[in-house]
């Protein structure tokens, strides 16, 4: 139902000449990281020891935000989220599992398909991580068996049919097109070309060899028989810088989604970048990461789009579990001076980088203090491209156009961090309250807490007062039980209703 009012939305829009002429809209390319820290890019830390030139060069082009934010600490909750406008709690909070259904029901407008009304050519790229509907290829009875090797049951190559579409993933959601593996480390290890595997995967991965660091991670399951993980992110960057060539030329606006595989587990980087760190398998694999994005925005900049294009770079959420060992083995910190990693709803399970590059429009060497979230993409093309959102989608964003352009307050005073069931934090200005006894999802060596000062918390609950204490390590929920039933107040007012835009 809401499909067929935004394309007579449209219509009107059109027809009146609200609309901008498609002409003088920007290109919109999104860059999207993967379990990359807000400390893995120098231009954000100091002591870093992993060199990313194009990712500072970025930064140095267009303004780059310090207090930006996934809606969830892990993959799929936030790629929701930037994808609708919505906080991924309203309706799931976990992320998509194997060969899991699709994230996205038929009402709910994306992203995607609100530029594409708008007049632009779509294109997603990469890790898709928000589910397909795979009953619709799979064969009468088929079920995961357990594997002789394999660490868990999984389905044999023959419990489904390949060559079948295979509804539900991204043109199914206002992509034109779509090219990826949908989940690196997991199956079907195989290229996916828009809603097609491209090539049978007719042999079964159970082998889980050493990496450049931490776990394998590879789930078992069909595979194309020869695949390489290590494979993934160069092809990937090829058919990115391909495609953008390939707009050479064309009258419409195009928008690019490419969520990178890298630097999620496995860490592979390719033997180019291997000893290009000083922060192990990981800091190299961030260097070839780095090396894409310059690979995307000389693509760009050859064949003319350089200055009508807005570019965005971001993380779906704060680094793996590695990068405690990391600190310890090569004093490199991936989220900076925050505390928490993945999954954590302290800030450095979710407050990632965030650098907007849009010439003429987009201050060039600025930095931003200001309060911003993925979510609020939505709004912000939404204004951008002059599409007029419904009233029922988007619940929870804001338009950044303002701050973009060089406003200093934010339309956005609150944003709630949310990675499990029941466990939520709220932002509001300088505060955040843990609303949990701990912020913690991941465990915390005892060895970083003693290093850093941290102790276990006593209480019932955690505040920060972040103007004074950003890496939360001074708990003043038993001082201020106002201001805690304050935050408790607003994030039950936010959970029960959308944000206002």
């Amino acid at each position: 139902m809401l499909r067929s009012v935004c394309w007579m939305v449209l219509g009107w829009v059109l027809s009146a000449g609200v609309c901008r002429a498609v002409a003088a809209l920007p290109n919109i390319v999104i860059l999207y990281a993967d379990d990359m820290g807000y400390g893995d890019l120098a231009v954000q830390n100091p002591g870093s020891k992993i060199p990313t030139p194009h990712l500072d060069r970025l930064a140095a082009e267009g303004t780059r935000f310090t207090d930006a934010h996934s809606s969830s600490g892990i993959c799929s909750p936030s790629r929701y989220a930037l994808l609708t406008g919505r906080y991924h709690w309203r309706k799931f909070h976990g992320i998509v599992g194997v060969f899991g259904p699709p994230s996205f029901d038929d009402a709910e407008l994306t992203l995607p398909e609100m530029l594409k009304a708008a007049g632009y050519e779509t294109a997603c790229i990469g890790k898709w991580h928000l589910g397909w509907d795979w009953d619709a290829i799979k064969r009468a009875g088929a079920k995961p068996q357990p594997i002789p090797g394999a660490r868990a049951s999984a389905y044999a190559p023959g419990d489904f049919d390949w060559t079948a579409k295979i509804p539900g993933g991204p043109v199914s959601h206002g992509f034109d097109s779509y090219f990826g593996d949908d989940v690196p480390n997991f199956p079907p290890y195989a290229w996916i070309e828009n809603d097609r595997v491209v090539t049978p995967p007719t042999a079964p991965l159970i082998e889980t060899p050493k990496t450049a660091e931490g776990s394998w991670e590879a789930r078992p399951g069909p595979m194309v028989p020869g695949w390489k993980l290590d494979a993934v992110m160069p092809a990937l960057t090829r058919r990115s810088v391909e495609w953008i060539r390939g707009r050479k030329g064309n009258s419409k606006p195009f928008f690019l989604y490419f969520p990178f595989t890298s630097p999620h587990a496995p860490i592979v980087p390719v033997a180019q970048f291997v000893g290009k760190s000083k922060a192990g398998g990981y800091g190299d694999y961030m260097a070839q990461t780095d090396d894409t994005v310059g690979q995307v925005l000389q693509a760009l900049r050859e064949n003319g789009f350089e200055q009508n294009t807005l570019v965005i770079f971001t993380s779906d959420n704060g680094p793996e579990r590695y990068a405690y060992d990391r600190i310890r083995n090569f004093d490199h910190r991936s989220t900076g001076v925050f505390r928490g990693l993945k999954r954590d709803i302290w800030d450095g399970g979710h407050r990632v980088p965030f650098l907007v590059r849009w010439p003429g429009v987009v201050a060039a060497g600025r930095v931003s203090s200001a309060l911003i979230s993925q979510i609020d993409l939505m709004a912000t093309m939404s204004e951008i491209v002059g599409f007029e959102l419904p009233a029922d989608s988007a619940d929870d964003s804001h338009s950044l156009l303002s701050v973009f352009k060089g406003g200093t307050v934010s339309p956005r005073v609150s944003h709630v961090h949310n990675t499990n069931k029941d466990h939520y934090a709220i932002r509001d200005g300088n505060w955040v309250l843990i609303d949990a006894p701990s912020g913690a999802v991941s465990r915390v060596p005892d060895w970083f807490d003693e290093a850093n000062g941290y102790e276990k918390n006593k209480e019932a609950g955690e505040l920060y007062d972040l103007s004074t204490d950003l890496s939360e390590r001074h708990n003043l929920f038993a001082r201020h039980p106002q201001k805690v039933r304050e935050l408790r107040d607003r994030l039950a007012a936010i959970r029960a209703r959308g944000e206002v835009r």
